[in-house]
């Protein structure tokens, strides 16, 4: 009987550790289609659903609710930014969120700069509420991919573009 009750606690234990490591991924990629830069985000529903709960009201319901939704994707963006070589922003526009499955999903976009040496990125979302947060960046469709990692006290980081004019 004891053995049965160790073994039921630590599968417990387990299971309430499982969901440990806050995490999101965002894809920004240079689409020669469109010429826009599109920015995609996706966050785990289930983060989604405790940061609503934190930073707008314990009733907060971003599964069902399309305010709470609006409210959480206009979060995202506050707390995202594309700089220039020159620290200048680009314009984000919004294009809208949804959700799908176990995520929900954040969308932006800007025009394409005729020149484009590089981008300064700021991506802090959630990051004020769980310091643990882990924000990853790849960059597509600009030469090789490039991931960025935003972990601990990162506020900042940059990717390069090779010159394809020679």
């Amino acid at each position: 009987m004891q053995w049965g009750l160790l073994a039921l606690l630590l599968l417990f234990t387990h299971v309430s550790h499982a969901h440990q490591i806050k995490a999101a991924i965002t894809t920004v990629l240079f689409n020669p289609r469109t010429e826009n830069i599109e920015i995609m985000h996706r966050f785990n529903l289930h983060d989604a659903e405790h940061a609503v709960k934190a930073l707008f009201d314990k009733s907060a319901d971003i599964i069902a609710d399309k305010q709470t939704q609006q409210a959480f994707a206009d979060y995202v963006a506050r707390h995202f930014v594309l700089l220039n070589s020159d620290k200048q922003p680009l314009p984000l526009k919004p294009v809208g969120f949804e959700t799908e499955g176990k995520f929900f999903w954040v969308y932006q976009e800007t025009a394409q700069p005729p020149e484009l040496a590089g981008l300064k990125i700021r991506h802090d979302a959630l990051r004020d509420l769980w310091p643990t947060q882990v924000n990853t960046l790849n960059v597509e469709g600009k030469g090789d991919l490039q991931t960025l990692t935003f972990t601990d006290n990162v506020t900042l980081l940059e990717v390069s573009f090779g010159n394809s004019a020679h």
